[in-house]
Formats: C-alpha cells, sequence, structure tokens
C-alpha cells in the first residue's frame, strides 16, 4: 500500500481551523468566499494524500470535483439545495480520506512519527465533520441549537467549528446547546467517540511508538 506522509494534511487541517475564524473576525472580505477558498485548499491537498490509493483515490477526486463545484454554486446562488449537496459532498470525501488514513495508521507493525500524525489528522477530520453536520441541521431544522444566530445557522462557519470540536473534546462551555432530540443525539455520539478514539487508538499508537523507541 502506498504510504502517505500525513504532514501535508495535517497543515491543511490546522489552516483550516485557524482560517476560517480569522476570516469570520477580520470581515474585510465575503466570509462564504473565504470559507470555499480555504475548503478548496483541503480538498486539494486531502485528495494528493491519498494518491496512490487505487479507488480511495476515484472516490476521493469525484467527492472533491462535484463539492468545489457545488461550493462555488452554492456561495453565489445561496440556494439551500446546493447548501446542503455541496456540504455533504465534502463530508463525503472527509469519510473516504478518513477511510484511507485508518488503513495505514491501524494496520502495520511499525510505529512512527507518521502514523502518529495520521492519527491526530482523523481526529481533527472527526471534529470537522461533525461540524459541518450539525450545520446541515440547523439548516434542516432551525432552532435545533440555543447560542447560534440566524446568520450564523444559515450556512456553516466558524461557531460550528467550535461547537463541534468543544463537544469533541467533553470540555461543555454550554454557550452553544444541542435543543432538538437529532441535535443532541449528534453531540453524545460524538463526546463518546472522540473519547474511544483517544483512549484506545492515539493511546495504544503512541505508547507502542515510546515502546519502539526504547527498545531501539
Amino acid at each position: 500500500m502506498h504510504k502517505t506522509n500525513f504532514s501535508y494534511l495535517l497543515v491543511a487541517l490546522v489552516f483550516l481551523l485557524v482560517a476560517i475564524p480569522i476570516a469570520d473576525d477580520l470581515g474585510q472580505i465575503s466570509v462564504p468566499i473565504a470559507r470555499a477558498a480555504v475548503f478548496c485548499v483541503l480538498l486539494i491537498v486531502g485528495i494528493w494524500s491519498l494518491k496512490g490509493g487505487g479507488r480511495f483515490f476515484s472516490i476521493g477526486m469525484f467527492f472533491v470535483v462535484t463539492g468545489i463545484a457545488l461550493n462555488v454554486i452554492a456561495v453565489t446562488s445561496h440556494t439551500p439545495f446546493f447548501q446542503y449537496s455541496s456540504i455533504l459532498a465534502i463530508i463525503g470525501f472527509l469519510l473516504v480520506t478518513i477511510s484511507y488514513t485508518l488503513r495505514q495508521i491501524v494496520f502495520g507493525t511499525e510505529v512512527n512519527a507518521n502514523r502518529l500524525v495520521g492519527a491526530v489528522c482523523v481526529y481533527l477530520l472527526l471534529g470537522v465533520i461533525w461540524g459541518l453536520t450539525y450545520s446541515i441541521v440547523e439548516l434542516a431544522m432551525p432552532g435545533s441549537f440555543d447560542g447560534v444566530t440566524t446568520a450564523q445557522g444559515n450556512g456553516w462557519n466558524s461557531s460550528w467549528l467550535y461547537f463541534s470540536f468543544v463537544t469533541l473534546t467533553t470540555l461543555g462551555y454550554g454557550d452553544i446547546l444541542p435543543i432538538s432530540a437529532t441535535a443532541r443525539a449528534l453531540a453524545y455520539m460524538q463526546a463518546v467517540v472522540g473519547q474511544f478514539y483517544v483512549a484506545v487508538l492515539v493511546a495504544g499508537l503512541v505508547s507502542g511508538y515510546i515502546s519502539n523507541r526504547q527498545n531501539g
């Protein structure tokens, strides 16, 4: 299997998580356009990381092309159908990326720094996916969350990333609250997945990495 250097994907994810909040705060350029541009960067780096992945690359390429096209249309038309479709296409690509990354970090005997970086990438990707999912819930059922304004709920932005990672890490500040049953279900499912992921996979990889260093 082609071995991927996950450092590039990690840099793209960190860029996404930093650039979108900054764009929201500055407000000097069109925020929807800024989000679309940032996500295009993530998708391009992500598809490059799938290079050599066979069917993962083919499926990922389909979602990337579809996601970028729908994202551009959604930004210009503000049509709910294209907003839903673009987010779903991005989620589909991120799920493909997670599947491919997990295959490389779970299977194999050598525990190295690259596999640890891959594990971190999966964790961040989970946060991004749930953030996108929360935005879809709010679009479909306005009022599913308390603490999110109408403008913030119309589409997705840094508020959803913030709430997603606060939930994933079980910080639970309480400034944004899930109200609907669907929103609450997604929130507690994310908290459970986040805790088990860190406890089982990341802890195992880190301990294996330290053990290999000591034995080497």
